[in-house]
């Protein structure tokens, strides 16, 4: 691997893609990952809220 190239595979999903050029399948898979991915983000978000509740009730008195 030379030092140039990217170390990040490039994301399977692209934000505003031209979707005609795609087939059933490709657009079934597309709806899978932005799932999983809305998903983990949603989980990303309870995770932080629960870290700012936490921090809070340690500065209430």
């Amino acid at each position: 691997m030379d030092w140039d190239e990217p170390t990040k595979k490039p994301s399977v999903v692209s934000l505003g893609e031209d979707l005609s050029t795609l087939g059933i399948g490709e657009l079934e898979a597309r709806v899978a990952a932005l799932h999983a991915e809305i998903e983990r983000v949603e989980g990303e978000i309870k995770r932080k809220k629960a870290q700012k509740d936490a921090a809070a009730s340690l500065f209430k008195s």
